[in-house]
């Protein structure tokens, strides 16, 4: 047993001076040359694929699939429509689900969608002097060897763009919504919905088997936002050749962002039962919300992007909390140039 812990202490050993020596050996000083550092030659049109989305929303959880694009027009402004919906009420729409298996009335389970059109004005658009993280790699780098290594980077001198904006849009959405819950946060009950004869609805019915359960309720909420903020866009475009490693580069455009929301139209359908609508008017809604969030991307051709928020949106009063998440692949983008120079012979 002795020789055995004697002989894992000198493996142990013998393995963390090779890890040092390869360590020492690859933080030698690199030399490298800047290809180019232009963070205001970024390409004008993106479209971008967004094969999944998530969102935990109070008013309805739901996931789906969505599209983006965004233009930017030289240094003025940048404009972007965005739309999402969820795949099918298994996948996800949690109370379009919910009501199409448990609901006690007619109105038919809405599928969530999802529209955002706006535009950002640049109001200060500079660059400052900075430095960014390169990592270094080689091309004779097997994957077991990449995956295993801790990457080492080099800190290279770059410009950094800065984008400080004033946004406004618009963002129209429609959802299934659970009104038992939303009556249960507002202090409410089925007896509260009302016909114009005053008919209250029921609270509990009797199922086959004579038992009795609660009356399920769903209806629809249509909502047009309006959104007012502000965003900073932080834009590097470089790209550097390394004496012992493959060209590096540093093409991310991150945006940051914060906005009011305002909603001028909030509409709630009437319950509909027996051929008899109850009015959803005594349910309360909340017009004001506000959001902050984050979105990434690469200056690139063929690339990837991300982006989330977290807020409190205009809903059904108590039901506005919100955090999405969105993820796009493939994104495209170009630069609108098809022009090439002409000689003449």
């Amino acid at each position: 047993m002795k020789v055995y812990k004697a002989g894992l202490v000198v493996l142990a050993i013998f393995c963390q001076t090779q890890v040092w020596a390869q360590e020492s050996e690859d933080k030698n000083s690199v030399v490298f040359d800047e290809l180019y550092d232009e963070p205001y030659a970024i390409n004008k049109l993106f479209i971008g694929f967004q094969p999944f989305y998530g969102e935990l929303f109070a008013t309805n959880v739901n996931a789906g699939y969505g599209a983006e694009v965004q233009y930017y027009h030289k240094t003025y402004f940048d404009l972007k429509a965005h739309f999402r919906k969820s795949y099918s009420s298994q996948f996800f729409d949690f109370n379009r689900e919910v009501a199409l298996k448990n609901s006690s009335v007619d109105n038919k389970p809405e599928i969530y969608n999802y529209y955002e059109f706006g535009g950002t004005y640049h109001i200060k658009d500079f660059d400052v002097s900075s430095k960014t993280k390169i990592f270094l790699h080689r091309k004779n780098f097997t994957r077991a060897r990449w995956a295993a290594t801790v990457p080492l980077y080099a800190e290279v001198p770059s410009k950094l763009r800065k984008v400080y904006g004033v946004r406004a849009g618009t963002v129209i959405w429609n959802s299934t919504v659970d009104l038992n819950r939303a009556m249960e946060n507002q202090g409410l009950s089925n007896a509260d919905l009302v016909t114009d004869q005053g008919s209250a609805l029921p609270g509990t019915y009797l199922d086959e088997n004579g038992q009795v359960q609660d009356f399920r309720v769903f209806s629809n909420l249509y909502a047009t936002n309006i959104y007012l903020g502000g965003s900073l866009s932080l834009i590097r475009n470089i790209a550097v050749s390394f004496d012992k490693y493959d060209e590096g580069l540093d093409d991310g455009i991150l945006t940051l962002f914060f906005d009011v929301m305002y909603a001028p139209a909030l509409n709630l359908d009437p319950v509909l039962y027996n051929n008899e609508q109850y009015s959803t008017d005594v349910i309360k809604s909340n017009k004001i919300g506000f959001r902050a969030g984050l979105e990434g991307k690469f200056n690139r051709t063929l690339s990837w992007g991300y982006g989330g928020e977290l807020g409190y949106r205009p809903s059904v009063d108590g039901l506005g909390f919100f955090a999405a998440f969105k993820l796009s692949f493939p994104l495209f983008s170009t630069n609108l140039d098809n022009k090439v120079e002409a000689f003449e012979k």
